[in-house]
């Protein structure tokens, strides 16, 4: 690993640590004055202090897996196994909000008379302060390190506190108007938390499965890449994730016709070597399309194309053109939007287009996608 990948391991190790410590005092703290105070409330946010030390334990075992370098087996490292501890952080949440469910159905059929005082509740209090403080300091140094774990422990303790200001509400309720409501509260934030559980369980399991390409970074990737002089285009462009900050893709150039090989060998090496310095990304491959820039005709024949292309108005791009006179074919790529309803039939229609305009050319048109489209584009 090299410095900044050591340095956002020992943040997220730290920070899981500090989450630890709060969490195993604050549960003992919260058990004894659940027990004492017959507080099915306080007992289940005790519970579910415990099983917030466990997400960071788990954090802290998944990052250090996550660390380890690439092997024969794994050639891409193990930066994914993050998105996996993130995800058993989810099940976690998810199960602690099902299990204070029902544990608060079963209040609410069976009720049990709490017994708060002064002591206890001021105890209730400081930990909400401290679980407010956990959760903004644990989200924040997740944000800021790119740890999906570190964000759900945060969301986590930001939920926790408001079960434990809830477990307020409910004391002071019941020793205003001698009704227990704490039973009713604790149904309530626990569908919430399984609310929260299920969410963080969805946008983990979309990571494993691949998301489309981060928008931000495939925009500045192009514009390096369209810097050089000589590319006239760049397309094509996929990124594959392999962990947070772990990045490896390929994409496509338009470059004169006229370039040699060395000249466009050279040049493809100092693209990699500045997308990869910059942007930490490593393109193991850069496709190249030839533009012509000789024939005047064969230009001019682009334009019109182009000109047919773009009347439909689902149409992206057109990239990769080149015109052979002597075999009479066409060759070119389409973009097509996925806000198409039916993207072939698009495509259909296009090449239909084209073809009515030049009925003695052959067309070999291949149908791409743009990975890091926006919405509404």
């Amino acid at each position: 690993m090299n410095g900044s990948e050591v340095s956002r391991e020992k943040t997220i190790v730290k920070t899981s640590v500090i989450g630890i410590v709060a969490n195993v005092f604050l549960a003992g703290f919260k058990a004894v004055i659940g027990l004492m105070t017959h507080s099915i409330a306080i007992v289940l946010d005790a519970v579910n202090n415990i099983s917030d030390a466990g997400s960071s334990l788990i954090t802290i075992v998944g990052t250090k897996l996550a660390g380890r370098e690439p092997d024969k087996k794994h050639p891409f490292g193990y930066g994914r196994i993050e998105y996996l501890s993130a995800m058993i952080i989810s099940v976690i949440v998810l199960y602690a909000g099902i299990t204070s469910f029902v544990e608060s159905v079963k209040q609410i059929l069976h009720p049990e008379t709490p017994e708060y005082n002064a002591v206890s509740l001021v105890i209730v209090a400081v930990a909400v302060v401290v679980k407010i403080l956990l959760g903004r300091y644990v989200k924040s140094v997740g944000v800021r390190v790119n740890s999906d774990s570190l964000v759900n422990s945060g969301e986590d303790a930001t939920l926790d506190s408001i079960i434990s200001a809830s477990t307020l509400v409910a004391a002071g309720i019941f020793l205003i108007f001698h009704v227990s409501l704490e039973a009713w509260l604790g149904a309530v934030i626990s569908a919430v938390i399984i609310k929260s559980g299920i969410e963080m369980l969805r946008d983990t399991i979309s990571q494993l499965l691949g998301e489309r390409n981060d928008r931000e970074l495939a925009k500045k990737i192009r514009e390096t890449v369209m810097s050089f002089p000589g590319v006239e285009g760049a397309y094509d462009l996929v990124l594959n994730n392999y962990g947070p900050d772990t990045w490896n893709g390929s994409i496509h150039i338009e470059v004169p016709d006229t370039y040699s090989a060395d000249r466009l060998d050279q040049m493809l090496r100092e693209i990699m070597v500045k997308v990869h310095s910059e942007h930490r990304v490593l393109l193991t491959a850069i496709g190249v399309y030839s533009v012509n820039t000789k024939d005047e005709e064969v230009i001019r024949t682009k334009q019109r194309v182009a000109e047919i292309v773009f009347a439909n108005p689902y149409v992206r791009q057109m990239h990769g053109f080149y015109l052979t006179k002597e075999e009479k074919k066409i060759r070119f790529d389409l973009v097509i939007s996925f806000d198409a309803g039916d993207r072939k039939a698009v495509y259909a229609d296009v090449i239909a287009a084209v073809q009515k305009e030049f009925p003695d050319y052959t067309l070999q048109v291949a149908m791409d996608t743009d990975f890091a489209e926006e919405d509404g584009d």
